[in-house]
């Protein structure tokens, strides 16, 4: 719902949140909780599904693309129709639809069945993302949104300190199935909770509906945001090059379990949780093209040490990665800054959604890219090095185009009076949280 601002006006004052409204939000944060969770775990499985599964580096590789190709495709499908719903029917539609491919992941006994598997979880999963969001921007006013947001994006660190490190010592435990298995049970018992505690959403239905087709045909011919899809596309295609062999690379050098790469992620994902928020701090302090620089620069450097690190103690592969993830997911925070400055107000939501969907062509590609460079032997991951300069390479475009976005200056909204104090640690979109999940998932 729009809040008509005058020009000049001061930002909204925070309001205190009810406790009804926190039961809300915690409910949602559990939602996105087990979507990030299932999101990034079959990477760091990938050693174990290769092995037990028969799985070739390219079948691998299919079965993580899969899962960004159809979450993208399905959102900005979705984002066309989704408002002559109820919010809430949508939500638990897709998210039942969500916990079933789950449940699916976990029994299934080839590639095929996982490949199409997963390939639902992230249709529905997607899908249910965008849903989440919009009930937020549905039910909670302008100046608790912000808030509410912020708790629903923070589920990532949870689910990288915690979600990842469980799922890893019950593949460990019980199989390789017991992650998506236990997944599935908590998110049946998120389901009822989501039923029980959401409101009917249909405000949104008596609204006037914008034209999203001419919206779509505004942004994707527009050049300045062309160069801004390049610049996301480059930026996450280089990360997750990395980040979705990285697993089975680990385990295969080192012939380490996935009790011993719990270690590696949880310590790792705590250094990026405390990064992340000192970054956002600096964000807020210095020019944010520059430290998106330094820290890209970071990034890229650390891509090739990371795929080039030889079989030695644990605690070795700790600071490596935490270093890597810690540039790589930092640079996030000016990054979103950046992109949310490219839009004009009138279609920011359009060239978000668009953005979403080039993020997931990125995360979709990746992985054919290193599956078809790598190859997984006992004791070595011949191409690995090779994948790391892929990712030098693409960094350093990313860096390049960095140099060429242009905040947007005309048609400005009022609603700018609050997008112009908004610190730009907060500024982190889902889309961010998504791409920050992955990267601490590498």
């Amino acid at each position: 719902m729009a809040v008509p601002i005058e020009p000049g006006s001061q930002p909204l004052p925070a309001a205190k949140i009810t406790r009804a409204e926190w039961g809300l939000i915690l409910v949602l944060v559990a939602i996105q909780f087990t979507h990030m969770v299932d999101f990034v775990i079959i990477m760091p499985l990938g050693g174990r599904l290769m092995r037990e599964l028969s799985l070739t580096e390219g079948q691998f590789a299919h079965i993580v693309s899969a899962y960004a190709w159809a979450a993208g495709i399905a959102s900005l499908l979705a984002s066309f129709v989704m408002d002559r719903f109820d919010r809430k029917s949508v939500l638990l539609t897709m998210y039942a639809g969500f916990t079933l491919s789950t449940l699916f992941c976990g029994f299934a006994a080839g590639y095929e069945l996982l490949l199409v598997s997963r390939t639902l979880a992230g249709a529905f999963g997607g899908t249910a993302a965008v849903a989440l969001m919009a009930v937020i921007g549905d039910v909670f006013p302008p100046e608790k949104r912000g808030r509410a947001s912020g708790a629903v994006i923070s589920s990532f660190a949870v689910a990288s300190i915690a979600g990842l490190p469980a799922g890893l010592m019950l593949a460990e435990w019980f199989g390789r199935g017991a992650p998506f298995v236990a997944l599935a049970g908590l998110s049946v018992l998120v389901w009822v909770l989501a039923w029980a505690k959401l409101p009917p959403i249909r405000g949104h239905l008596t609204a006037e509906r914008p034209n999203r087709w001419a919206e779509f045909a505004e942004v994707v011919s527009n050049r300045g945001y062309l160069g801004a899809f390049a610049f996301s596309f480059f930026l996450v295609l280089g990360t997750f090059t990395v980040a979705s062999f990285i697993g089975p690379y680990l385990t295969a050098v080192n012939d380490w379990t996935e009790g011993q790469l719990s270690q590696i992620y949880f310590v790792a994902g705590v250094c990026t949780l405390i990064g992340m928020t000192v970054v956002g701090r600096l964000a807020d302090r210095l020019p944010r093209l520059g430290l998106f620089r330094v820290l890209g620069s970071a990034a890229l450097v650390m891509a090739i040490v990371v795929t080039n690190l030889p079989p030695g103690p644990l605690w070795v592969a700790v600071i490596v990665m935490s270093g890597f993830m810690v540039a790589a997911a930092g640079r996030m925070v000016p990054v979103q800054a950046l992109l949310l400055g490219v839009a004009k107000p009138k279609n920011r939501g359009a060239f978000m959604s668009v953005n979403t969907s080039v993020q997931h062509a990125a995360t979709g590609l990746a992985p054919l890219i290193a599956g078809a460079l790598v190859t997984i032997k006992p004791g070595v991951a011949i191409g690995y090095p090779d994948v790391g300069w892929v990712a030098a390479g693409t960094a350093a475009i990313s860096l390049l185009l960095a140099g060429l976005l242009k905040p947007a200056r005309a048609d400005k909204s009022p609603l700018d009076a609050i997008n112009s104090v908004e610190p730009a640690s907060r500024a982190i979109t889902p889309v961010a949280a998504e791409e920050t999940a992955v990267e601490v998932a590498g």
